[in-house]
Parts: C-alpha cells; sequence; structure tokens
C-alpha cells in the first residue's frame, strides 16, 4: 500500500493566518447605504482598505488609519469588530501568506481631498448589493450583505 505523500506548502505560507485590519467604509445617501470600495495597487481588484498591525496601535485604529491611506476617509470608526474574512494575499516576491481579517465599522464622514495612494487607487461609492458582488472574497461578501442588511441605529 502506498503512503500518499504529503501536501506541498505553497512558499511562503503558514499554517497560521496572519492578522490584518480593515475599514468596512459607509455612508447614508437618500436614505440607503452605501459602501466604498477601493482597487488593490497590483490586480486593481475591488477591495476595503486594510493593512497589517502597527506595534502599539489597537486593531480599531489601524483600520482607521489605513482608510486614510488608501482612500482619504476619516469619520467614525467602531472600536468592536464587525466580523473577519480569509483571503490569500500575494506578496511581491510571488510567495502566498493566508492572512485573516479583522474589520471595523467606519460611518465616512469625509474624503480628504489628498491622500498617500490617491494616486495608486480607484475609490468609488457603491450600493450594498453591487459592492457585495464585486469584491473577490465570499467572506467579506457576506459580512457586506449582513451589515447592510442588519436593523441597527446606524439606519436610522
Amino acid at each position: 500500500m502506498k503512503t500518499p505523500k504529503p501536501k506541498k506548502k505553497r512558499e511562503g505560507a503558514s499554517l497560521v493566518p496572519r492578522t490584518q485590519y480593515a475599514a468596512l467604509p459607509w455612508r447614508i445617501k437618500d436614505g440607503r447605504v452605501e459602501i466604498m470600495l477601493v482597487t488593490s495597487r497590483d490586480t486593481k481588484r475591488w477591495v476595503i482598505p486594510k493593512g497589517w498591525p502597527m506595534k502599539g496601535r489597537k486593531p480599531h485604529i489601524v483600520a482607521a488609519i489605513e482608510a486614510v491611506q488608501e482612500a482619504g476617509l476619516v469619520g467614525r470608526m467602531d472600536k468592536v469588530k464587525l466580523g473577519d474574512f480569509n483571503y490569500e494575499k500575494r506578496l511581491g516576491s510571488g510567495a502566498a501568506v493566508d492572512c485573516r481579517v479583522e474589520v471595523f465599522s467606519l460611518r465616512v464622514q469625509k474624503q480628504r481631498k489628498k491622500w498617500a495612494e490617491k494616486k495608486q487607487r480607484a475609490t468609488r461609492w457603491f450600493d450594498c448589493a453591487v459592492a457585495s458582488g464585486l469584491v473577490e472574497e465570499a467572506e467579506l461578501r457576506d459580512l457586506i450583505l449582513a451589515f447592510c442588511g442588519a436593523s441597527s441605529p446606524h439606519k436610522a
């Protein structure tokens, strides 16, 4: 009887996912919730602002910083996470890293005229259903739909 070969681990992948923190930017326009998506720098996929942990910074603060850097967004960030999603991040070296992203709600008050990555990314507001259909990660899609469908004080 042949012994099955162990599965090859992807180069750079670890068994424990690395953590990132993200903002789910939203606003109410004409009585409807809209979600802002940004394009990723490399693949130009629609994503939400996210980044790696920063020493000495709480997760929701990191998410707020990423929202400013990637999309110029300023607003009210919840301290309690909305949820999580998993995705596979491709590094510049071509290696893949499994990531677990903790997502925090950001009620956008304004978008700055200038921000760090403005020339590298596009930003756009979308209706909830459209935004959920544009993101690649199924768990993020579900998180957006659940957020938009939730009956909570932010809908008032």
